[in-house]
């Protein structure tokens, strides 16, 4: 393990975060002499982040926690293209006004990671439509598109991937590592941004952003890259056959997001401690060394502390109440959907598609058949079962980890 002489920098390495870096001993040198100010950009494709965002959103709390200033940059210019890296086809184009809801919407995660103000450290969010928008065509190709070099561009594996596979790449995307790059020359000059974070998928994007400001401004500056995220078993982190698990608590409730940690695979419990909760290491240590059904304990641990993060003490505390309630004790718990009944009976198909827990009747049909559905905690296996709604919560579940509530109403 390096030994690294800044805070920021021993605590990304002993927590796992770093994958690559350009020059790590002048980047340490600067850290542990003085504060640095970094960035990382979020393109605003989505009304939320979801969990696969969740790992650059702590790089930049773990970057204030060490005394640092951390810039979130938001993408209202460059998510007018979107980021072609490593995308089998072109982006849907968002108009102006859903590019604008979309970054409102997105602003109200940070706030749970970073305190934002006007001090040497706190951190802020910038917009790169500021700059971009005013850029005059001609100017740009001139000033700025001279330091790219095209047979360079087409050897980043972002462009290979989709170049081999014979798919177009349209000249508006591939001016989207240009965009990026000037991202930070400008933030480097309005902020003293000397770093960019990002996952190791923006590698080459981060590089020639470096190039740049030391190409135009005789700058240095420096670029380092976290891991790719993927769980034990191999999926993409924040991928679940659910669909993806957003950071907005109004997309995904708190108690489906503290379900998410809790149902992590036991070989991911000790990572996902380290990169995603603030517990010290040795109590991390303590923790990974649970074996057979203790393990759960630490999983309820991480799904508790990283819910805190995320939506606060007070939603992770009732989440976890209702898992107790519905695991545990065998009730409904308060924070599952719940789906007030007008008649005096329901099929246990609409009940399944009403509550969210299947997508579809079709796929209701296969979870009877399959001996997942159940009424109560009983199994349910009569694709025509009719459920009686009275005074009394009806819990309808689909699998071990879906669950709601039928009410008379």
């Amino acid at each position: 393990m390096t030994q690294f002489r800044s805070d920021f920098l021993r605590l990304l390495e002993t927590r796992g975060y770093i994958h690559q870096a350009t020059d790590a001993k002048s980047l340490d040198d600067k850290a542990s002499q003085s504060v640095i100010a970094a960035y990382i950009g979020f393109d605003p494709t989505a009304a939320s982040l979801h969990v696969g965002s969740l790992l650059q959103i702590m790089m930049l709390r773990r970057l204030q926690q060490t005394g640092h200033k951390p810039i979130v940059l938001m993408g209202g210019g460059t998510g007018k293209i979107g980021d072609p890296s490593f995308k089998d086809e072109a982006r849907k184009l968002l108009d102006e006004d859903t590019i604008k809801a979309n970054i409102a919407s997105i602003k109200r995660v940070f706030e749970h990671f970073l305190d934002f103000g006007d001090g040497p450290t706190d951190a802020v969010i910038v917009d790169n439509a500021e700059w971009l928008d005013r850029l005059e065509y001609i100017p740009f190709l001139r000033d700025v598109g001279q330091h790219f070099s095209v047979n360079r561009m087409l050897s980043f594996d972002s462009v290979k991937l989709r170049l081999d596979r014979e798919q177009s790449l349209s000249f508006l995307e591939f001016n989207y590592m240009i965009l990026q790059a000037y991202d930070f020359l400008e933030l480097s000059r309005r902020f003293d941004v000397c770093l960019q974070l990002g996952g190791s998928d923006q590698w080459g994007n981060i590089v020639n952003g470096i190039e740049l400001a030391r190409r135009i401004d005789g700058k240095e500056v420096f670029g380092l890259t976290s891991p790719l995220m993927t769980t034990a078993d191999g999926v993409k982190m924040g991928k679940t056959v659910g669909g993806a698990v957003w950071l907005n608590g109004d997309m995904c409730s708190p108690y489906d997001y503290w379900q998410f940690w809790r149902n992590t695979h036991d070989a991911d419990v000790e990572r996902f401690l380290k990169l995603f909760t603030d517990l010290p290491l040795d109590e991390i240590a303590k923790l990974a060394a649970l074996e057979g059904s203790e393990i759960n304990e630490a999983k309820k641990i991480l799904a508790n502390e990283a819910t805190k993060l995320a939506h606060g003490e007070k939603a992770a505390e009732e989440a976890a109440a209702t898992a107790k309630k519905t695991f545990e004790e065998g009730s409904a718990g308060d924070a599952l959907p719940v789906m007030k009944v007008a008649e005096s009976s329901i099929s246990l198909i609409d009940a399944l598609v009403g509550l969210g827990l299947v997508s579809s009747k079709a796929e209701g049909r296969r979870m009877i058949r399959g001996g997942g559905a159940r009424i109560n905690g009983e199994k349910a296996l009569d694709e025509k079962a009719v459920i009686e709604v009275s005074g009394e919560n009806i819990r309808i579940s689909a699998g071990k980890k879906a669950h709601g509530v039928i009410q008379a109403g």
